[in-house]
């Protein structure tokens, strides 16, 4: 996929991601999901999240510092939003019903304050893959680009990570991304599954899951630095449209 094929030439990703990726997004599916996201600009469909953030989830959360994947299914389809990062929103941005579930079980689970605002970039810096399963949506209309070719490159994503890498935790919630999931070699890596945070279904097993106490003893386990799901006051977030800037570097 060329950059200005669909996709803003100003796409930013992580380096360690290039070599893992660059080649399935070279390939003529990828090529096709190109030509139909110009179409549908130039046709005047309002896109999210911007081109250049796309692959935000890519940029925020390099290859080798990944220690949990949480599975989305596609981006916000509100204006101002989507910024890359599955369940994140824009700092400013009124939190989503999902997301407000979430921050509930992490007051419940770990005893987390809430915070004043969704944006879960300073997850993605310590190493939580916020990822969709598609990357791209368009204004107003849930799922308008879902079949398109985007889950083939999101799966591939999830492949390098089970193959290449050991000992990661996968956050799956709800049935589309425990079906996205189904390939994780459970031998190697810790696979939680629960009901997705939406308000139509968290009652059935994602409010009381545990997910993130869970996920913190794993990493603890085998001798990893805890995930801080605790998220700084909005006027105290570093370049929360930059991930690349503000990321720690290894």
């Amino acid at each position: 996929m060329s950059t200005d094929a669909g996709v803003d030439a100003g796409i930013r990703i992580a380096p360690s991601w290039r070599p893992r990726v660059g080649d399935y997004l070279l390939r003529p599916d990828m090529q096709q999901l190109s030509a139909f996201l110009r179409e549908r600009k130039r046709l005047g469909a309002r896109i999210y999240p911007p081109g250049s953030r796309i692959l935000g989830a890519l940029d925020a959360t390099p290859f080798e510092q990944v220690k949990v994947v949480v599975l989305g299914q596609d981006p916000y389809h509100g204006a101002g939003q989507a910024h890359g990062l599955a369940f994140s929103v824009q700092p400013g941005v009124p939190i989503p019903p999902s997301l407000r579930n979430i921050f509930k079980e992490l007051q419940r689970d770990v005893g987390m304050a809430y915070p004043d605002h969704g944006c879960l970039l300073p997850w993605a810096q310590q190493g939580v893959l916020l990822l969709n399963a598609v990357l791209t949506v368009e204004d107003g209309r849930a799922g308008a680009h879902q079949g398109r070719g985007w889950e083939g490159f999101t799966d591939h994503v999830v492949d390098v990570l089970n193959r290449e890498r050991d000992g990661l935790v996968f956050l799956l919630w709800g049935s589309y991304a425990q079906a996205r999931g189904g390939r994780i070699d459970t031998a190697r890596h810790q696979v939680l599954k629960a009901a997705h945070p939406s308000p139509l279904s968290a009652h059935r097993g994602f409010a009381g899951c545990g997910h993130f106490s869970a996920t913190n003893a794993w990493l603890a386990a085998r001798g990893e630095a805890p995930i801080d799901w605790s998220l700084p006051a909005v006027d105290a977030l570093a370049g929360p449209d930059d991930a690349s800037a503000s990321r720690p570097r290894p």
